[in-house]
C-alpha cells in the first residue's frame, strides 16, 4: 500500500501522466471521425482496454496511490468505450443509436461494477487482506496487454505496416505511461503491478513503432511513387493487389486451356485414324 503523505514530485508526475491519459484516445476518436472508418483498429482492442479500466480503477484506489492515477483509469476507460462504439458504428454496420447506447450501458455497468468492489473489498483491505486487491491488478495487467495482441495481429497480416491507428495517439499514450511510471517511483514505495502495467504498455507501442518505422524502410519506393502520384498509400497496394489477381487469374487460364487444346488434338487425330481405317477397309472391299 503507498504510503499516506504522497509526495509532490509524485503527484505532480502522476498529474502529467493522467493529463496524458486523460487526451491519448482523444486524436484516436477524431481520426476515427475525420475518415468515417476505423479499418486495422480492432474493436476487440478497444473493448479489452475500456473493461480493464474497471480492475485497473479498483486496484489504484485501494491501493491508494496518488489521486491523478487513481482518477486515471475512470477516463481511460470512457473514451476507450467511445472509441469502441465509433468501430462498431463505422466498421461493423451498427445503427448510430445502437452503438450509442452500448457505449452508455457499459459505461455504466464498469462504473457500477468498480463503485461495488470498491466498497466490498475495502473493509478486508484494511484489516490487511489484499490478496483480493491483488488479484484485480493481475487481471487489469493482463487485459491490458492482451488488448495489444489484436493489433498486432492486424499488424502482421499487413506485413509489418500499421494501419487505422493515429500516431499522436499512440505518442502521448506512450508519454502518459512513462509518466505514470515515474509517479510510481516518486511515491518512495513502488507499486509493482502497476509498475509492470504501464512497463507493458510503453513496451508495447515502442513495437509498434518500430513495425511500422521498418515497413516504411522497406517500402520507400511505394511510399516515394504514392508521393508522385498524389495517391494514397492504400490506393497503390489495391492496385499492386488487383493487379496480382490479374496476373493469377491469366495464368490458371492458361493452365486450364492447354488440357483442352490437347484434348482436342487428340480427338482429331484419333478421328482422322478412325477414317484410314474405314477406307483400307473400303479398298479390301472392292478388290
Amino acid at each position: 500500500m503507498a504510503g499516506e503523505n504522497i509526495p509532490v514530485a509524485a503527484n505532480v508526475l502522476g498529474t502529467i501522466g493522467t493529463v496524458f491519459w486523460c487526451i491519448q484516445l482523444v486524436p484516436q476518436i477524431w481520426h476515427n471521425w475525420r475518415h468515417k472508418k476505423t479499418d486495422g483498429l480492432p474493436a476487440s482492442m478497444m473493448l479489452l482496454w475500456a473493461v480493464c479500466s474497471m480492475p485497473f480503477g479498483v486496484y489504484m484506489i485501494l491501493q491508494n496511490v496518488n489521486i491523478p492515477l487513481q482518477i486515471q483509469p475512470q477516463i481511460f476507460g470512457f473514451f476507450g468505450f467511445v472509441s469502441w462504439g465509433q468501430i462498431l458504428y463505422y466498421n461493423h454496420e451498427y445503427s448510430q443509436l445502437k452503438a450509442t447506447l452500448l457505449v452508455i450501458v457499459s459505461c455504466l455497468l464498469c462504473g457500477g461494477f468498480e463503485v461495488l468492489f470498491i466498497l466490498t473489498l475495502r473493509i478486508p483491505y484494511h484489516k490487511g487482506i489484499t490478496w483480493p486487491v491483488l488479484i484485480f491488478g493481475v487481471v487489469a495487467a493482463i487485459m491490458l496487454a492482451v488488448g495489444f495482441v489484436p493489433l498486432y495481429f492486424e499488424i502482421w497480416k499487413r506485413r509489418g505496416r500499421v494501419a487505422g491507428v493515429n500516431w499522436v495517439f499512440l505518442s502521448v499514450d506512450s508519454l502518459g505511461a512513462l509518466f505514470s511510471l515515474f509517479a510510481l517511483a516518486a511515491q518512495g514505495t513502488f507499486d509493482i503491478l502497476g509498475g509492470i502495467l504501464y512497463i507493458v504498455v510503453f513496451l508495447a507501442e515502442v513495437g509498434i513503432f518500430s513495425s511500422h518505422i521498418i515497413w516504411r524502410f522497406r517500402h520507400r519506393k511505394l511510399l516515394r511513387a504514392a508521393k508522385e502520384s498524389g495517391k494514397s498509400v492504400d490506393e497503390l497496394l489495391a492496385e499492386m493487389e488487383k493487379g496480382k489477381d490479374i496476373e493469377n487469374e491469366t495464368k490458371a487460364s492458361s493452365v486450364v486451356q492447354k488440357p483442352v487444346d490437347q484434348g482436342v488434338s487428340t480427338d482429331e487425330a484419333t478421328a482422322s485414324a478412325s477414317r484410314s481405317r474405314e477406307e483400307r477397309d473400303l479398298e479390301r472391299g472392292s478388290d
